[in-house]
Formats: structure tokens, sequence, C-alpha cells
């Protein structure tokens, strides 16, 4: 089997598991964190699977994929410490 398939199911199944962390994690930090491992993990996907199927295209979708990710990680961030601020 091809490795960067491999790679792809691999990181396929660690995003998948940090899902968990987002979904079940006790405090927000702990959500924060396992949403920006997986914003990086689907981030890696598409480098992946550009090069698996040689399109550009995917690199592309990465590069917008990672600047929105990045605002919204920042907004998140902003929010919390306001709210956090305002108890």
């Amino acid at each position: 089997m091809d490795p960067v398939k491999i790679l792809i199911y691999i990181f396929s199944a660690t995003t998948a598991l940090s899902m968990v962390r987002v979904v079940l994690g006790p405090t927000v930090a702990d959500r924060m964190v396992g949403l920006t491992v997986v914003a990086s993990q689907v981030l890696g996907l598409l480098v992946l699977i550009a090069v698996d199927r040689k399109l550009t295209f995917y690199l592309d979708v990465a590069l917008v994929y990672d600047i929105f990710g990045f605002i919204g990680i920042l907004a998140i961030t902003r929010y919390v410490g306001n709210r956090e601020a305002h108890l």
C-alpha cells in the first residue's frame, strides 16, 4: 500500500480521536486545545490528499482553511477571555 494512503488513514483516525477531546473535554481549555489539534490534522489531511491525487486545488483549500481556522481560534479565545473577565 502507498505510504501516503497509510498516512491519510492514520490522520483520519487521530482526528476522530481528537474530536472526542473536543466533545468530552472537561474544561474550555481542553476543548480549545482539541479544536486546534483537529484543525491542524485536517490541514495535514488536505495536504496529504493533494499529494496523493496530484491536485494543487487541495493546497489552495488547505491555505484558506488554515487562515479561517486561525481567525476562528482567535475569536473563540477572545470570547472566552472576555466572558471569564466579567465573572
